[in-house]
C-alpha cells in the first residue's frame, strides 16, 4: 500500500489530510487504497490554533478568527458539520480606533483597510489632519504604476494616499494582521486586491466604489434567498473557539481507515533511496513514503530537506518570519471605566508604544467571557519590539497592564491573566515574494511526489492555509494516480 507522509499538525497539515480522503471517498472512479500519516512534533496538534476555556472565558492564544470573504475555513467548517457553531461579530460595536496623539480616534467608516469609501466620515474624522484628508481625496487623480514591478507597501500607500494615510492607518491596520513593517512588505503579495484595482480603474477610491457598486446591483438582481444558517460577517469564529475546528478535524481524520496522526513525533530529516523518501524520526526509526507533504514553517522545512536538496534548502530560508505575542486580561466589568464601545484599537509606530493593538474580545464576540467580565487581548512584538516576545510572563503581563492604564485608563487589577508566545511564527511575504515562492516550487517540483503547503507561501490566514491544504491534497492524489 502506498503512504503519504504530511509533517506539521497545523490547520495547513490537517486540511491536507482531511482533504486527501474527503476527495479520495468523493472520488466518480475507485482510487487504489492508500496510508496517510500526520507527524506533529509537538503534543497537541493545531499549530497556531490554542484555545483555552477557564471560568466561562474564551481563551484564544493565536488567531481567533478568520475572514468570511476568503470562505475556504467557513466551508470546511459546515462540511464536517460546524455551522451551527459559526460566530459571528456584534455589529452593534462594529468600530476600531487608532491611538494617535495619546488618544483614541475612530477610524472613519467607509475606510477599507486604507481606501476612504464615503466622504463625510472621513471629512468629519478626528484621525487624519485637513491637509492629510485632502492628500487622500486627490487619490483619484494619481496616475496609476506603469513600472509592473513590485513594490513595498509602505511606498504604495504613500503614493496614491500619501504619508499620513499610511502612518495612521495602513501601517497599524497591517501590523494588526502582519505583524510586518510596510517598507518592507511586498504590495503584490500581500494586498494584490490593490493592485489590480490601480492598474484597471487607475484610482483605489474609484476601483472600489465601482466595485462596490457592482457587487450592490448584482445581489439586487438576484432572487431572493432563501437565508439558513448563521448570519455572516466579516470576521467569523465558532462559539466555544477556533480550536473547535481543530478537535473536529482531527477525529474526523483518525477515523478514516488507513489513517493516524502521531504526535510527540519528531522529524529529523528527509532524503531518498530507490524511489521512495525516507523519513527519519528522531531516536532512530526511518518510514518510507511515496509522497511526503511538509505543512511546516519554511525555516523548519529547510532543515529537513537540507540532505533531499541542499538548493530548495537555502531557498527555504530566504522567507523572513517575526516572532510575536499575546496577552489575554480579563476584568470585572464594573472596575472598567471605558466604554469599550468597538472591536479594540491598532497603534501607529509613530505613537512608540509597547503594544501593537488590542481585541476588546468580549465585546467583539459573544460567549467570551461571564455576564459581569470583560476580556481584551493586547498583541506584543512583531516586526518592530521583537524583543518584547523574550520576556517572561509577569513581565509582559505588567508591561501590558500598564499600556492599558495609560492608553485607556485601567488600574484595576486582572483577575486573569494569560501569555502565548509565537517565536519565529508568523511569516513576511517582503518585496519579491511571488517571485521567490515561484523559484521555490519550481525546485521543489524537481522532486515527485514532495509539496510544500502553508502560510509561508500563498496567505498567512487560516482560510488560505485550508484552501491551499485542500489544493496540495488535489496535487498528491494526482501523483498517486
Amino acid at each position: 500500500m502506498k503512504r503519504v507522509v504530511i509533517i506539521g499538525g497545523g490547520i495547513a497539515g490537517l486540511a491536507t489530510a482531511y482533504s486527501l480522503r474527503e476527495h479520495q471517498l468523493g472520488s466518480p472512479s475507485p482510487l487504489p487504497p492508500f496510508e496517510t500519516v500526520v507527524m506533529e512534533k509537538k503534543s497537541r496538534v493545531g499549530g497556531n490554533i490554542v484555545t483555552e476555556r477557564i471560568d466561562g472565558f474564551v481563551i484564544e492564544g493565536g488567531p481567533d478568527c478568520f475572514i468570511s470573504e476568503k470562505p475556504w475555513a467557513m466551508e470546511l467548517c459546515r462540511r464536517i458539520g460546524l455551522e451551527d457553531r459559526l460566530l459571528p461579530t456584534n455589529d452593534e460595536f462594529r468600530k476600531t480606533f487608532v491611538l494617535s496623539g495619546g488618544r483614541l480616534h475612530v477610524l472613519p467608516e467607509g475606510v477599507i483597510l486604507m481606501v476612504p469609501t464615503k466622504i463625510l466620515p472621513l471629512a468629519t474624522s478626528s484621525l487624519i489632519s485637513i491637509p492629510g484628508k485632502l492628500r487622500m481625496a486627490l487619490e483619484a487623480f494619481v496616475p496609476r504604476k506603469k513600472d509592473p514591478g513590485d513594490e513595498s507597501l509602505g511606498d504604495f500607500v504613500r503614493r496614491r494616499l500619501g504619508k499620513e494615510a499610511l502612518d495612521k492607518i495602513a501601517e497599524p491596520l497591517v501590523a494588526g494582521i502582519h505583524a510586518g513593517d510596510p517598507e518592507t512588505m511586498s504590495v503584490k503579495a500581500t494586498f494584490p486586491r490593490f493592485v489590480e484595482l490601480e492598474q484597471e480603474y487607475g484610482s483605489l477610491i474609484r476601483g472600489m466604489l465601482r466595485r462596490m457598486y457592482n457587487l450592490k446591483r448584482s445581489r439586487k438582481d438576484r432572487p431572493p434567498e432563501k437565508k439558513t444558517g448563521p448570519k455572516v460577517t466579516m470576521f467569523m469564529t465558532l462559539k466555544g473557539g477556533l480550536s473547535e475546528l481543530i478537535d473536529e478535524l482531527t477525529g474526523r481524520i483518525e477515523g478514516f481507515e488507513h489513517t493516524v496522526i502521531r504526535t510527540d513525533t519528531t522529524v529529523a530529516g528527509i532524503s531518498m533511496k530507490g524511489g521512495r523518501y525516507l523519513v527519519e524520526i528522531e531516536g532512530g526509526a526511518v518510514m518510507e513514503a511515496d509522497s511526503v507533504v511538509l505543512a511546516s514553517p519554511a525555516h523548519a522545512a529547510s532543515r529537513l530537506v537540507k540532505n533531499l536538496d541542499p538548493v530548495l534548502s537555502e531557498k527555504l530560508l530566504t522567507i523572513p518570519y517575526v516572532s510575536t505575542a499575546t496577552v489575554s486580561l480579563a476584568f470585572r466589568k464594573k472596575d472598567i471605566r471605558h466604554p469599550l464601545d468597538g472591536f479594540g484599537f491598532v497603534i501607529p509606530r509613530t505613537e512608540k508604544r509597547k503594544i501593537m493593538a488590542a481585541t476588546w474580545t468580549s465585546r467583539k464576540f459573544d460567549h467570551r467571557a461571564p455576564e459581569d467580565s470583560v476580556l481584551i487581548r493586547c498583541f506584543v512584538g512583531g516586526s518592530k519590539n521583537a524583543d518584547l516576545v523574550s520576556l517572561d510572563d509577569s513581565s509582559m503581563a505588567a508591561m501590558v497592564r500598564g499600556e492599558l492604564k495609560e492608553i485607556m485608563g485601567i488600574e484595576a487589577e486582572p483577575v486573569l491573566e494569560r501569555v502565548y508566545r509565537w517565536f519565529n511564527s508568523m511569516p513576511q511575504y517582503t518585496i519579491g515574494h511571488e517571485e521567490r515562492i515561484r523559484s521555490i516550487e519550481e525546485r521543489a517540483s524537481t522532486h515527485p511526489g514532495f509539496f510544500l503547503t502553508g502560510s509561508a507561501y500563498h496567505g498567512i490566514g487560516i482560510s488560505d492555509s485550508v484552501r491551499y491544504g485542500e489544493i496540495t491534497a488535489k496535487k498528491v492524489l494526482h501523483y498517486l494516480g
